[in-house]
């Protein structure tokens, strides 16, 4: 995002609602492209924090998890992979690791993350912790979760809430059954041994399986759940956006704006294709200075169909996440 750009939208986040309300696009078609990146920003599935000091810390899919890092926002540069050499459990299930998410809490950085291969629920989802965040810092604490070719779900996509009661909570999931939250102990980071519920917040019963990659946020008394839907990692064939839902409860049932359960194949779309910016998806959610970000990727239709990294604010005055 340009220095421009931030300015403009952070003076449009003074305008009273009403009227910010009359600029917010309605339709697929009047979707905003990416705030402006640069440097290095081919990446899948990130997750970005904010770092005490003003750094941004981004991590992504593949190797040992891909870094990116910036002061600004907009110009990222390249690092080594969180993990230099990789734990040695990871090979049970894949050689690189998928999809992270990474939080702070207690005066530590905690990343969940998948590993897996594509079109396979043989999955894990691990953790691990870091005082700094940096890569090479990361001390890797092992499974929390797993699925089996048996299994009815899929062990991947992690993501950690904490509500409001200091009750920590993991959503993840993609095709099969949908997506899933069990509750998390914060002393270890893994399942609740009092509470082996598996929940189940969004399906798509009928037709295409394609939902996964769960974010939860709540705001203004609701939890939003968002999803990716249909299918990813195409290049510009790619079908993949970003829905959510709401729901009174972190458990659910989440319901879309039109009032369909998303466990009934429901969901607002909040970023779906649009000019040379196809499929985007991969979605994760973080508050920064100037409002809540939707961080994704999608594939540029003007680079031969490069996963790229796209960034914008949401807006919240409808009751309802929309980019802008």
């Amino acid at each position: 995002m340009s220095r421009r750009t931030h300015r403009t939208r952070t003076a449009l986040l003074a305008l009273p609602a009403a009227a910010l309300l009359a600029l917010i696009p309605s339709t697929a078609s009047a979707y905003p492209n990416p705030g402006t990146v640069t440097g290095a920003t081919v990446v899948h599935d990130p997750t970005m924090v904010r770092t005490s000091g003003g750094r941004y810390l981004l991590y992504a899919t593949g190797g040992g998890l891909g870094y990116r890092t910036s002061t600004d926002r907009t110009a990222f540069s390249a690092g080594s992979d969180a993990f230099t050499t990789k734990p040695s459990w990871w090979s049970s299930y894949a050689t690189e690791a998928w999809a992270p998410d990474i939080s702070y809490h207690g005066g530590k950085y905690l990343m969940y993350y998948a590993v897996s291969t594509f079109g396979s629920n043989k999955s894990a989802i691990g953790v691990a912790g870091s005082t700094t965040g940096l890569p090479g810092s990361w001390s890797d604490y092992g499974v929390v979760y797993t699925s089996t070719t048996s299994s009815d779900y899929n062990a991947i996509d992690p993501n950690l809430f904490v509500d409001d009661n200091g009750t920590w909570w993991l959503s993840f999931g993609s095709w099969w059954t949908g997506l899933k939250m069990i509750q998390i102990d914060p002393s270890t980071g893994k399942q609740l041994s009092s509470n082996t519920t598996r929940y189940s917040l969004a399906s798509r019963p009928t037709g295409t399986k394609a939902v996964e990659a769960p974010y939860i946020v709540k705001r203004n008394g609701y939890y939003y759940l968002f999803a990716s839907y249909d299918t990813c990692c195409a290049g510009t064939s790619s079908t993949y956006k970003v829905k959510v839902g709401r729901a009174t409860s972190v458990t659910g049932p989440y319901y879309d704006k039109s009032g369909v359960a998303l466990m009934s194949n429901g969901g607002t779309p909040v970023l779906e294709s649009h000019g040379s910016v196809i499929g985007p998806g991969g979605q994760s959610v973080m508050n920064d200075t100037d409002g809540d970000l939707i961080v994704y990727h999608y594939y540029d239709g003007d680079d031969n169909g490069t996963p790229k990294l796209g960034i914008n604010l949401l807006n919240w005055s409808s009751g309802w996440p929309v980019a802008y």
